[in-house]
């Protein structure tokens, strides 16, 4: 046995062991946080209970199963509940997800497995998504076109009215993003140029005269959208349907309000896969709605992907800089130690400092001062004064910093100087090495930096909560408005969507899933900028293998 430890094998078990548990840890995770998330698309059975209320009058309950747990019996009868007879020492209970909000007190109520005395899967049972107020469930009974009943196949019928709704739906959104948007967007800018004339002692009759005229132009072409976006939601409120709730009502719901109509209980499997993969695109790429506990993530996709690669485009050209001037032209004395040393320590400080630190001099000293020399017509509205999708790149370029330069001066060091000596002998400038040999020799490390850096920055929260992230962002930072990059607005964050969903949400029920959902999005989308860098290092690994050689 001693013979057997001095010869190392045990420890390159133990190594083993400690790698394989770790990837059995992480892969179980990513697992847990998929199948959490990746469920809540899936469509649920729509229950029918016949339940026993408080007072002891029999009512019925419509909704999905949410959630069960085993309760102890004292414990219920702690809470006042007799349970006379009952000799079990736990019972069921079930949580129960009912929707139709504005005749429910509570979306979502505990019912205890004694208290229930039927429960049924009607296939008539239906869910309708809604814009407001969440999923509504009952009975389609009716479709109205102008108040009057359509006749012909009910389901027929409404999947197509659903469909015109969404077309007209799509016209008002690009109505109201793009048309009514641009032409606020004209008029703002009208606006300041006014009274950027006007600060200059420069607003003479002639130039008072052709603003007015470009004003009158826009608010004409205002007018003419406007009442035709009037008109479109006229339109969007032409029919409705009648749907009979578990209190037994009837109740008229407008098609404008519904998004969607299915059936859980009257799917094949074929049309619940499909359903799946429906609502996982619709997550994707819809906006959210309902303090974002419903609805899509697509905004804070788009923010995460284009602060990363904002990051990206930053801090590449600063950390590369930086570690060829240590390596390849800085000497070897204390103060170039010291350097290196406060670059190893950069990579400690808490990421929450950085936040503090971009907020009080980027945002405040730095926009406040580009505010004052280039836009002092907007104040005291600030332009580049306010937190911003820039801002939040920079302070996180600053952030993923030393793990740019630690990993391109290591691909510096391992560039033999049998290299550098053979061009320069060939009649090349030290600068022409460096730019034509030395960096392409090296790219691969700057990559290896740069997925380190992507890795960290895509995944930050804090520093963001201070310097850019919002809870809800009204416009992308990229549209068809000059000039398109929009670099000083605000943005959402996958990151500071899933804290905003998980512990700022008014429904923490209702908002779980989504926590799950967005997390498993989150590393998908780091996954995927990863994935693509990595691609492009092993294409500059095999370009430049030769000069390795």
């Amino acid at each position: 046995m001693k013979k057997w430890f001095k010869s190392g094998n045990p420890w390159i078990w133990m190594t083993g062991g400690a790698v394989s548990l770790s990837l059995i840890a992480v892969v179980g995770l990513l697992a847990l946080i998929g199948w959490r998330g990746l469920v809540y698309f899936w469509p649920h059975t729509i229950y029918q209970w016949q339940v026993t209320a408080a007072d002891g009058q029999v009512q019925t309950l419509i909704g999905e199963m949410h959630d069960t747990e085993l309760v102890p019996t004292d414990r219920l009868r702690a809470t006042g509940l007799k349970l006379e007879g009952e000799e079990r020492e736990v019972l069921e209970r079930y949580l129960v997800k009912t929707g139709n909000r504005e005749f429910v007190p509570l979306d979502f109520r505990w019912v205890l497995e004694t208290d229930i005395r039927e429960r049924t899967t009607p296939k008539e049972l239906a869910v309708l998504e809604r814009t407001t107020n969440g999923n509504f469930y009952g009975y389609v009974e009716q479709v109205l076109e102008s108040g009057k009943p359509v006749s012909g196949d009910l389901h027929s019928e409404l999947m197509q009215r659903i469909k015109r709704v969404a077309d007209i739906n799509s016209q008002v959104r690009k109505l109201q993003q793009s048309d009514i948007g641009a032409i606020n967007y004209q008029l703002e800018k009208l606006r300041l140029k006014e009274r950027r004339l006007q600060m200059d002692d420069a607003l003479t009759e002639a130039a008072k005269q052709e603003i007015e005229a470009e004003r009158k132009a826009l608010n004409d072409s205002y007018s003419k959208l406007e009442t035709e976006l009037f008109s479109l939601r006229e339109q969007t409120q032409r029919d409705s349907i009648k749907v009979r709730d578990m209190r037994g009502e009837l109740v008229t719901i407008p098609l404008g309000n519904v998004l969607d109509v299915n059936w859980p209980n009257d799917m094949s499997l074929i049309g619940k896969i499909g359903f799946w993969f429906h609502q996982i695109g619709k997550f994707v790429s819809d906006d959210p709605r309902e303090a974002n506990t419903e609805g899509g993530v697509f905004p804070a996709i788009f923010g995460t992907v284009f602060m990363v690669l904002l990051m990206t485009v930053i801090v590449t050209p600063l950390g590369v800089v930086a570690a060829v001037y240590l390596h390849e032209y800085a000497g070897k004395n204390a103060l170039t130690k010291f350097i290196r040393i406060a670059v190893i320590n950069l990579a400690g400080v808490p990421s929450i400092v950085y936040g503090v630190f971009g907020l009080g001099f980027f945002v405040y000293v730095l926009g406040g001062s580009l505010d004052k020399l280039f836009y002092p017509e907007a104040l005291p509205s600030p332009t580049f004064g306010s937190p911003g999708v820039i801002w939040s790149a920079i302070t996180l370029a600053i952030l993923t910093l030393p793990v740019v330069i630690v990993s391109t001066e290591e691909g510096l060091a391992r560039i033999p100087s049998a290299v550098r000596h053979g061009s320069l002998a060939l009649g090349a400038t030290k600068a022409e090495t460096l730019w034509r040999i030395v960096l392409p020799m090296a790219s691969p490390a700057i990559m290896t930096g740069l997925i380190l850096a992507i890795a960290r920055a895509a995944g930050e929260v804090a520093p963001l909560m201070l310097v850019g992230a919002v809870k809800l962002a009204p416009t992308l930072p990229v549209d068809g408005n000059f000039p398109y990059l929009h670099v000083e607005r605000k943005f959402m964050h996958l990151g500071f969507h899933i804290f905003d969903v998980g512990f700022q949400s008014p429904n923490v029920e209702a908002a779980r899933p989504l926590v799950y959902a967005t997390s498993f999005l989150l590393v998908t989308v780091i996954v995927g900028l990863n994935l693509t860098a990595i691609s492009i290092r092993n294409h500059l690994r095999e370009k430049y293998r030769a000069l390795d050689n």
